[in-house]
């Protein structure tokens, strides 16, 4: 899987508590588009599965190929992932990570275990996007591209 560049993202929502939690993600994909539906895949050995488990709305942050400092912070074991980090809370309350390409903030609406993994299906209630290109993953490493191409026209 490794020869599969991927994005980056970081999932991010409340715990019960109110206090933020987010991780790093590049299982992530889009689903439908009539609903809007996305999935990320979460280990369910982490901390990060037990947060999103109870989590009823959670954002998808897009990072941009300038942070890659984002992304090791939230795959580290800590927890103060927050700390120094701007946000701003989103209209359903997930923590919306200010400087990415984008975010999805979405209403969990299914959950299906399998391996070591769930999937986490989510609608999308509101999205935003700014430009720039976007942080990668490759081989176990970061990437960055430039595109060359033009856009698809539909």
């Amino acid at each position: 899987m490794g020869y599969f560049a991927t994005g980056v993202t970081v999932v991010t929502m409340r715990l019960p508590s109110g206090e933020p939690w987010g991780f790093t993600v590049n299982s992530f994909t889009s689903v439908s588009l009539t609903p809007p539906l996305i999935l990320v895949c979460v280990d369910h050995g982490s901390e990060s599965f037990q947060a999103m488990s109870r989590a009823h709305y959670f954002a998808v942050n897009i990072l941009a190929e300038d942070q890659e400092d984002l992304s090791r912070r939230f795959s580290a074991k800590r927890q103060d992932r927050f700390s120094h980090v701007p946000w701003s809370e989103g209209p359903h309350g997930s923590p919306l990570i200010e400087g990415c390409l984008g975010f999805l903030e979405c209403r969990k609406v299914a959950s299906h275990a399998h391996g070591d993994h769930t999937v986490i299906l989510g609608e999308v209630l509101e999205a935003r996007a700014t430009g720039g290109n976007p942080l990668l993953f490759y081989r176990s490493s970061y990437a960055r591209i430039e595109p060359s191409l033009e856009p698809t026209k539909r």
